[in-house]
């Protein structure tokens, strides 16, 4: 794409073996409104845009982050997160960056590592607030999805970084693989229910690993190739089974495999969790 106005960065992120990964646009801070901010995945061709701002603190290197849809600004974003790390590195040139990122006022720790043909970055998310949903919710959003009792596994939860999102687990990995959302119903119920969307997921096969698929209608995405903050928030839940850490699976219905992995231990409030991802910058364009 052509075009005279600010640099874009796409950077694939969240790759599996090197390959897949959620295109995601990055960019400097630069004077746009909100509405601009909303047209630049439009425009890139991505389901994400996250605008950096950065500069040297007296602790080191500090960068504030705003995270765009199509459909408007997200409080938090964990692959927009793990994409702005890999374009920090990028920029720093060392073979290890570490920076305090700021999002929604929430300050937390990121790193990134310089790696033969990838950037692997790592960041500590905010606290997730877990909790049971009630019958109602479930009602409203399990048959937009198409999970049916048959293969609906116990342990649904609400879980939110951010904007709560549902947590919808089902029995095997081909009952993930063959769900067929209504996207037009799934958005009316978030939205009725005030959910960002619903992360599907199957954990029982493998121990330590998992497969899942995020829906998000309410907010442009039909689809997410990766969603790293609702890994979080499953790893917060699977930490109260004993499980301390996961890699997670994403982006196959889409072609695009990712993985995500998620570190728990313990906190004052509750569990802390780490996320990873590999990521790569695979070109720089210009908005038209």
């Amino acid at each position: 794409m052509s075009g005279d106005g600010p640099r874009v960065t796409i950077v694939h992120a969240c790759l599996r073996d090197g390959r897949g990964g959620s295109p995601t646009a990055v960019m400097d801070e630069a004077p746009l409104t909100d509405g601009e901010r909303r047209r630049v995945p439009v425009l890139m061709g991505t389901s994400h845009a996250v605008f950096v701002s950065a500069h040297d603190g007296p602790d080191g290197p500090v960068a504030a982050l705003r995270f765009f849809t199509s459909e408007g600004e997200l409080p938090a974003c964990g692959h927009g997160t793990v994409a702005a790390l890999a374009f920090l590195a990028e920029r720093a040139g060392s073979g290890e960056h570490r920076t305090t990122l700021h999002a929604s006022r929430h300050a937390f720790a990121g790193r990134a590592v310089r790696e033969k043909g990838h950037i692997t970055a790592s960041f500590d998310t905010g606290p997730v607030d877990l909790r049971e949903p009630t019958a109602i919710e479930c009602d409203l959003v399990l048959p937009t999805l198409g999970v049916t009792a048959d293969i609906h596994a116990p342990g649904a939860r609400v879980a939110a970084i951010g904007r709560p999102r549902l947590l919808v687990p089902v029995a095997t990995r081909s009952a993930l693989a063959a769900l067929d959302p209504d996207p037009e119903r799934l958005r009316a119920a978030c939205d009725r229910l005030g959910f960002l969307g619903c992360y599907v997921y199957s954990a029982r096969e493998h121990p330590g690993r998992a497969a899942a698929r995020m829906f998000a209608p309410s907010i442009g995405v039909p689809e997410d190739v990766a969603n790293a903050n609702s890994t979080a928030c499953l790893a917060a839940h699977l930490a109260d089974r004993g499980v301390t850490g996961i890699a997670v699976d994403m982006g196959d219905s889409l072609g695009s495999p990712s993985t995500i992995t998620a570190a728990t231990r313990p906190g004052p409030s509750g569990s802390l969790v780490r996320l990873g991802g590999a990521a790569r910058i695979v070109r720089v364009l210009r908005l038209p």
